[in-house]
C-alpha cells in the first residue's frame, strides 16, 4: 500500500465510528470472528481500544491483521483503522 492509497482511506476512516472495541478481555476467538465478518460488508474498519485493555493498541492491530488477513491503515493513540479489499465487489477504489 502506498502513502498515498494510505492518506486516501484514513481521510475515509476519519468520518466513521469506531464499529468495535477492545476491552479487558483484549483479543477472543469470539472478537476475532466477528470482525471478520464484518469485513464482508465493509472494506474499512475503526476499532477502539479501551482504557481498561492492558494491551498494545500496536500488537492488538497486528493480531488481528494477521487472523484477517487486513491490512492496517494507521494506528494512532487508541484507534485502529484496517483495510480489507473486497474482492468481488470493491466499493472503495484507490489512488494509484
Amino acid at each position: 500500500m502506498t502513502s498515498k492509497q494510505r492518506a486516501y482511506l484514513k481521510s475515509l476512516a476519519s468520518t466513521l465510528n469506531p464499529t468495535f472495541q477492545v476491552g479487558k478481555s483484549s483479543l477472543t476467538p469470539e472478537f476475532t470472528s466477528a470482525i471478520a465478518e464484518a469485513f464482508n460488508t465493509r472494506e474499512l474498519l475503526k476499532i477502539a481500544v479501551l482504557k481498561n485493555c492492558a494491551d498494545d493498541p500496536n500488537e492488538i492491530a497486528e493480531m488481528i491483521s494477521e487472523r484477517t488477513h487486513s491490512q492496517i491503515v494507521q494506528v494512532i493513540g487508541k484507534k485502529i483503522i484496517l483495510y480489507k479489499p473486497d474482492k468481488k465487489n470493491p466499493k472503495i477504489v484507490l489512488p494509484k
